[in-house]
């Protein structure tokens, strides 16, 4: 009895065995081609990008095109400085906005607002968008005390946006109107 459990067994065994070796050695190599193929089609993508960083580095600064492109060479950029925020504008000629940033829109707070790397930062974001609508050349209008008035214009020339002219429009008192009454605390 205890032989024929055994080659019963051992049947059972033989016939199970190949049956699922069988589908195992099918699926494997199916498995295994796609990603051969994935694994070689990667390093061809790597490779152009690769190249296409160092092309784009050897011609400069690449700029991309807005979707709705104004195609505007000249403009004029406000600067905002005050003590506590910095608030660059980018516009045309005839004064139609372009592009904008602030401090607080590129998440600074508190104090940091109105420092000068806060300053650089925000030119870089409203420059970004102005140079994708054709932007080059530029007039620069300070304006107000703070921090950021020269961190800007170096963060436009850095961007290589030509800067053709930097005037200062902040408002100095000429003893024109009457002043304000006098705090009282």
């Amino acid at each position: 009895m205890s032989e024929e459990n055994e080659q019963t067994n051992e049947e059972e065994v033989k016939a199970v065995a190949p049956v699922a070796d069988a589908p195992a050695k099918e699926e494997a190599p199916a498995k295994e081609a796609p990603v051969a193929e994935a694994a070689e089609e990667a390093p061809v993508k790597k490779e152009e990008t690769a190249e296409d960083l160092l092309k784009s580095d050897l011609e400069g600064v690449k700029i991309r095109r807005a979707k709705g492109s104004k195609n505007i060479t000249v403009g004029v950029v406000n600067v905002l400085a005050t003590f506590n925020n910095t608030k660059v504008t980018f516009a045309d000629p005839r004064g139609n906005v372009i592009s904008w940033s602030s401090a607080g829109k590129c998440n600074f707070r508190g104090s940091r607002k109105s420092t000068a790397y806060a300053a650089q930062v925000v030119t870089q974001d409203a420059g970004r968008v102005a140079m994708s609508h054709g932007m080059k050349e530029v007039v620069v209008k300070l304006n107000g005390p703070g921090m950021g008035r020269d961190s800007a214009v170096r963060a436009l020339q850095s961007m290589g946006m030509i800067v053709t002219e930097i005037i200062d429009v902040t408002p100095v008192p000429h003893n024109g109107c009457r002043a304000p009454k006098r705090r009282r605390v």
